[in-house]
């Protein structure tokens, strides 16, 4: 009846295991319980959980991805801790539970912090950036949202019920193979990967079509925002890239449960690293790409001038886009792909380094010639330019293969010298940056400066250290050394998660304080930062169609050109009725029947996972029979939302639908 489920799957095995399962479930029935208090039920499923409006649905995404950050960062300390004090004694954590713990944090990091975070800002800004009304395709933005937060509950739920992956967040075969991980941890790992990757598949379509099709008039590709353009590049990567990995997640099922040889024997390992690192290395730079577009923006706004070098910028994103796609096997050189391979790698590597060197530049000259306002948001771009520098130079070590450093620390602070200081610090300042388009309020400054410095002392405390462990030889994924020259370096690593924790703390109480006084940090207009572009045209935050009336394009950073030419009459908009998305409570429960029958799946429910199947099949066919409801916003309603909200819609002209 319940398949492989018994009482077994609970987490008795460690007393740390047992906690972390009691704290997930505590934490999931405190906010039921607060939401039923409140009588918020019908209100969060009207105007949020079957919202197709692209403002939700993004800042959802947001909501996910800072909560999962939280538990990211929770095994980035327990990690550190076993390490720093694992010395001969075994330390707190077993090696099967150290194992799992780190196989969660990089998934959760990759799949569930990152990429949520990506999608939630494309999601609030993009639209507006360009001038449309909604993104092309509403449902499937919501499918993209519920289908990852259905792949984040199973790592959640994988805490309670059973074990996650020991094969670490690459699983790589044999060791994610039924003789090295017969349990269900793989399972859980490649059904989280699975769903996530079709949700990110479908909103990069999603982002992808509406920059290509739903532009405003007049705007061009180059007179696109460089957010706009790295969104436009992220998704063409996420095209491309994801169904390398959906295919390489699938077919080690396949070998697991169906006993086919897909990756069988060394040839076999060799096709599955490809199959990987086509996806993995563009992802990088879909995470990486989005950050440069945001650091762009706040370079611009916040040094009060154009970006220096606009088309330079552009060219140096899509040259970007495009040597992402053949570097995959620049870490790989110890694996025996060949002289001619390897020479390949080896120079296509280094070569990724020009672009990004000229985006710098372009940044610093901006910010030189600019008057620099040192709000948080640019000191979340400042300290990536110092920091990024190392990441960047740290990766030409990798370029002319020094077998030394491959497969150890080094190449553990490489990875996430490239992803903290180039991916998140990016997003926390585009977070910090849109906030009060998103909510009509920005966020206290105090609290957020605290928390840039907490996390720019954690990451060089955390990081660098492992860098000196690589040249020491120290291997990657130890959970216990008996070295005694590495262990003060590790101790300082586990300090600087400690700052790291410090610094998610202090952007919890950042926003409590800033909710608290709301009132106080109110938008004194729509436009907080004396922003370039369109977004910053409308109300903070927007009503639901965006634009009461279309705006009509005439250059690069229209807003700000209007607003020096002081052409910002609102008196002779006209207006008309407005088509906007319905409600849809098919992307939810085709979340839910998602992880229903997944999780059916990795038990061999086989009940179950009939009815998730059909629950699927019936959320897609429900949606195909309202594709084209929608719902008519009245002229008249239209003009008193835009008198009630003041704004100054002067870039429109007829807002015809």
């Amino acid at each position: 009846m319940l398949g492989k489920l018994t009482i077994d799957a609970l987490p008795f095995y460690s007393g740390v295991a047992m906690a972390g399962a009691l704290t997930v479930v505590c934490g999931a029935l405190g906010v039921v319980a607060i939401i039923t208090w409140l009588g918020r039920w019908r209100f969060l499923w009207s105007e949020w959980l079957t919202s197709l409006d692209h403002k939700k649905i993004g800042i959802m995404y947001v909501i996910l991805a800072l909560i999962m950050l939280v538990r990211g960062v929770v095994d980035a300390l327990m990690i550190r801790t076993q390490q720093a004090f694992a010395f001969e004694p075994h330390g707190y954590l077993p090696p099967d539970h150290f194992n799992q713990i780190f196989t969660s944090h990089a998934t959760i990091m990759m799949f569930f912090v990152a990429m949520p975070f990506v999608l939630g800002l494309f999601s609030i800004v993009i639209p507006q950036q360009i001038g449309a009304r909604r993104v092309a395709f509403p449902f499937m933005n919501s499918a993209g949202l519920w289908l990852t937060v259905s792949g984040a509950t199973l790592v959640m739920i994988s805490l309670v019920v059973g074990r996650f992956s020991t094969a670490y967040w690459t699983a790589y075969p044999p060791q994610s193979g039924m003789q090295f991980s017969p349990d269900v941890g793989v399972d859980y790992w490649i059904w989280a990967v699975l769903l996530s990757s079709v949700g990110s598949i479908l909103a990069g379509i999603c982002f992808l079509v509406t920059i290509v099709k739903r532009r405003a008039p007049g705007m061009r590709l180059m007179m696109m925002p460089l957010f706009t353009w790295t969104a436009l590049c992220a998704s063409i990567l996420i095209i491309f890239a994801y169904p390398s990995l959906i295919v390489a997640a699938a077919l080690l099922g396949l070998d697991r449960h169906l006993g086919t040889q897909f990756f069988a024997g060394s040839d076999g390992v060799l096709n599955y690293i490809s199959l990987f690192w086509i996806w993995g290395h563009p992802h990088v730079y879909i995470l990486i790409l989005p950050a440069c577009g945001i650091y762009s923006e706040v370079v611009a706004t916040f040094s009060g001038r154009r970006l220096f070098g606009y088309k330079s910028l552009v060219y140096s994103m899509v040259a970007i886009t495009g040597l992402s796609l053949v570097v995959w096997l620049h870490h790989f050189y110890t694996i025996g792909s060949g002289v001619d391979v390897n020479a390949f790698f080896g120079r296509a590597a280094p070569l990724i380094a020009v672009p990004t060197i000229v985006t710098i530049v372009c940044w610093s000259l901006t910010i030189y010639l600019g008057q620099v306002k040192f709000s948080v948001p640019m000191l979340f771009t400042l300290g990536f330019i110092v920091t990024f520098l190392v990441g960047g130079i740290t990766g030409f070590l990798f370029a002319v293969i020094p077998p030394s450093i491959h497969d150890t620390t080094f190449r553990v602070a490489h990875f996430h010298n490239l992803l903290i200081p180039g991916a998140l610090f990016g997003y926390f300042a585009g977070y910090q940056y849109w906030f009060p388009k998103a909510f009509g309020f920005r966020l206290e400054e105090k609290w957020g400066r605290r928390a840039f410095w907490c996390w720019i002392v954690g990451f060089c405390l955390a990081f660098m250290p492992l860098y000196i462990l690589g040249f020491m030889g120290m291997p990657q994924r130890l959970n216990r050394s008996d070295v005694a020259d590495w262990q003060p370096y590790l101790i300082v690593a586990q300090a600087g998660v400690l700052f790291i924790v410090c610094g998610v703390t202090f952007l919890a109480i950042q926003i409590g304080v800033s909710i608290r006084d709301r009132k106080t940090l109110a938008a004194s207009s729509n436009d907080p930062w004396n922003g370039r572009t369109l977004e910053w045209a409308t109300a903070s935050p927007p009503a639901t169609y965006n634009f009461a009336a279309v705006p009509h394009v005439q250059g690069i950073d229209p807003w700000w050109t209007l607003k020096q030419a002081g052409t910002l009459d609102h008196r002779s908009a006209r207006f008309h009725d407005i088509i906007m998305p319905g409600k849809s409570s098919a992307g939810i429960m085709l979340g839910a029947m998602s992880f229903v029958f997944a999780f059916a799946m990795i038990w061999q429910i086989w009940w179950l996972a009939a009815a998730g199947g059909l629950g699927i099949f019936a959320a897609v066919l429900s949606q195909t029979f309202h594709d084209h409801a929608g719902q008519r916003i009245p002229a008249s309603e239209v003009e008193a939302i835009e008198s009630r909200r003041g704004v100054s819609p002067a870039l429109g002209r007829e807002a015809r639908t």
